[in-house]
């Protein structure tokens, strides 16, 4: 029963061995190889996870090499027990160093006067186990001299009395750092810390267990040492060292599956913005891969065949797991295009707008699909911003969200400020403020910041990887590109469409009028006048008069452009002259805003822009004058140029709005709707709001400056 106990706890140890050597040197190398920035903690990280593995790597082959009781002694194996006690001096100083290097207290002076007093204490120990007087010698183990090494008080080696004290110092300052951290200089620091707090912590606690489980198993033995009540050449000293060991090994085990879940949970030593989805997928593989691996070869060491079988069955493990890790790869490949073909299925643009009775381009199926299958999140909102603003509007998810519970205008405008580069991946948000959402992910294009992505808490509470932000930025991205050139094109063939059927019924009608009216008119007075019976002069001219008034009326009917009048007065000039002679009897007055500097800058534009600006406030005014009056009310309208970078000109009234009034009502077949496409045409925006506090509307007509240039070019 003894011997199959030993032979289970060695197999169990050479096991837990390779699992600590495949995991810390995994790690190790990821640290290293994946910081965004090489400091030296990154640098005391990635090192000292690659010693802890290479530290297990040698503690296995001890165990394999030492499989019975303490036998002879020789260099090596005297080099090897001197190496097992390096980490165990060591690794707490490391562990306090890293965890003050990446909380920032060592920024602070308490910390730092804590670092010195640990130094010493640690240097003191590692010198007096290197080249004083070492903790135990493994020659005087085989001779069995340890018993009157320590029989004086002056030969007990000074790290006997040091390590306790030293290494439960180190750890509660490691837990003392994580539980009152420095602000983080590094984007989203805080929160990443915040969340790896709770696996760090108990992985600081099990070091606690485990230090103070060593330093009190090493006093125990130099006491039985010295007392000789321990033989080390018996077997229970054997099987009881073994279990010690096999303890030790365990909870190293499991404080290092802690901190790997922290690191790439998290990327807390790596400094990445977010942590990536694909490195959690690694780590989870380097842990079956450990696992199986550790456990296998642990038992081939133990059967005791030849070595030639054991290199064979490790070479077939490491083929099988690549083999299992290409049917992964290939299987998340292919997830991930699933979950992608929303995105990337075609849209029929071009159906859409040649058959006008087929619904919108619908992209809220695949903003829905975005937000359910790829982040998983529980709220998001998608605004457009800039000249795509009209275009695209807003979308939410869930579904079932109103407009109610939607972001205002101003807060996205207010928000959209604090982005001023694309490599601005996101911000953090309070979720009170924008309706659940926690994160605001800012959208570009060539053209600029075209709309901001919300995105709220996922469903099982984790952070977002660096794969789902991008892509859900470039989706978000395409959504709105998409929509808003549909959405365009629409207008532009709607009002194609009305310009085509408008010029069909005015030539139809100018036909009829002439062919059925005028010219049998015509012909009857030429008949008379030329008859011998002339009529009255007066008839005569009567029936003249009607014709020309008949012809006058058919051309007034007939589209007509003021193209010259605007070229010719500029924007303010023909907007002035439209409100004195089309709409002077519809406002009870009319305030004009506009200083001498903005009018002078305004002369500038190049004429597309300028009609395009003037057509849409035209109707803006026209809008206003229809339907701001409501009855014998009051009725007053206000006009604000101003320029900053560009154009921004404000139509305002003090009607009932368009909440009491109805939406604007097309004008001969060119609503805001229609004008608002071809403000974006230009690369403008045009934006219609009910006034806060008040019945009033208003009528926003931004124009960039640099959209003036490249109009003109």
């Amino acid at each position: 029963m003894n011997t199959a106990m030993l032979t289970f706890l060695e197999w169990f140890i050479i096991a837990a061995s390779f699992f600590n050597t495949i995991v810390l040197l995994w790690l190790g190398l990821t640290v290293l190889l994946n910081a965004e920035r090489r400091v030296w903690g990154t640098w005391i990280v990635g090192t000292g996870l690659v010693c802890g593995g290479l530290f297990f790597a040698g503690h296995a082959a001890a165990i394999v090499r030492m499989p019975g009781p303490i036998g002879a002694w020789s260099i090596g194996i005297e080099l090897w027990w001197r190496i097992i006690w390096l980490p165990v001096i060591g690794g707490p100083y490391v562990w306090y160093l890293v965890m003050a290097w990446y909380t920032g207290v060592l920024r602070t002076r308490l910390h730092r006067v804590w670092l010195g007093i640990a130094t010493v204490m640690g240097g003191a120990a590692l010198v007096s186990q290197l080249i004083s007087t070492p903790l135990l010698d493994y020659r005087q183990i085989v001779s069995n001299e340890a018993s009157t090494t320590f029989s004086n008080l002056i030969s007990i080696p000074i790290v006997s009395l040091i390590y306790p004290a030293y290494s439960v110092l180190c750890i509660l300052l490691a837990l003392l750092a994580l539980r009152h951290p420095e602000s983080s200089e590094r984007f989203m620091g805080d929160l990443g810390r915040q969340r790896a707090r709770p696996w760090l912590t108990v992985a600081s606690l099990v070091l606690l267990g485990l230090s103070i489980f060593v330093g009190a198993i090493s006093a125990w033995f130099l006491w039985s040492l010295d007392t000789g009540a321990l033989n080390l050449r018996s077997f229970e000293t054997l099987l009881f060292s073994r279990t010690i060991d096999a303890m030790v090994c365990l909870l190293l085990a499991v404080a290092i599956v802690l901190i790997g879940q922290a690191i790439v949970a998290y990327e807390i030593f790596t400094g990445k913005v977010l942590p990536r989805g694909g490195l959690t997928q690694q780590w989870r593989r380097s842990l079956i891969l450990a696992v199986g691996y550790g456990t296998v070869i642990g038992a081939s060491l133990q059967l005791q065949i030849n070595p030639v079988y054991q290199l064979l069955l490790a070479t077939c493990l490491m083929t099988l797991f690549f083999a299992l890790l290409s049917w992964r790869s290939f299987a998340e490949r292919e997830r991930g295009i699933n979950n992608l073909r929303p995105f990337v299925a075609s849209q029929h643009l071009y159906d859409h707008l040649l058959h006008p009775t087929l619904p919108n381009v619908d992209i809220a199926s695949s903003f829905y699909a975005l937000c359910d299958e790829v982040l998983g999140t529980r709220v998001a909102h998608l605004h457009a911003l800039g000249p795509l603003a009209s275009l695209v509007g807003h979308l939410h998810y869930p579904a079932s969200t109103n407009d109610t519970h939607s972001v205002s205008q101003h807060t996205i405008a207010d928000l959209a400020q604090q982005f001023h580069s694309p490599q601005t991946m996101c911000i953090s948000l309070q979720p009170q403020q924008y309706h659940g959402a926690v994160w605001a992910i800012p959208l570009w294009s060539e053209r600029g910041l075209i709309g901001v992505l919300l995105v709220g808490e996922k469903h099982d509470g984790g952070l977002y990887t660096q794969e789902e932000i991008e892509i859900a930025r470039a989706t978000a991205e395409r959504l709105i590109d998409t929509q808003g050139s549909a959405e365009m094109a629409r207008r532009l063939m709607v009002l194609q469409r009305q310009r085509l059927s408008e010029s069909q019924v005015a030539d139809q009608r100018t036909r009829r009028v002439l062919h059925d009216d005028v010219l049998p008119r015509l012909h009857t007075t030429m008949l008379m006048i030329s008859s011998k019976n002339t009529p009255q002069h007066d008839e005569i001219v009567g029936s003249l008069s009607d014709i020309h008034r008949q012809i006058a009326d058919l051309l007034h009917t007939m589209p007509t452009t003021s193209a010259s009048d605007v070229t010719r007065l500029g924007l303010v000039g023909a907007l002035r002259r439209s409100v004195d002679y089309e709409l002077c009897h519809d406002f009870d007055g009319v305030t004009w805003s506009i200083d001498t500097a903005t009018a002078e800058q305004v002369r500038g534009m190049p004429a597309l822009a300028t009609e395009v600006v003037f057509y849409a406030a035209r109707e803006a005014m026209r809008n206003a004058a229809r339907h701001g009056r409501n009855g014998e009310r009051p009725l007053h309208l206000v006009v604000t140029a101003a320029w900053r970078d560009g154009l921004h000109l404000r139509i305002e009234d003090d009607g009932v709005g368009f909440g009491a009034a109805g939406s604007s009502v097309a004008s001969n077949g060119r609503g805001l709707a229609l004008h608002s496409t071809m403000m974006a045409v230009i690369g403008g925006t045009l934006s219609v709001e009910q006034v806060p506090n008040g019945p009033s509307t208003r009528v926003t007509l931004t124009l960039p400056q640099d959209v003036w240039e490249q109009t003109s070019v």
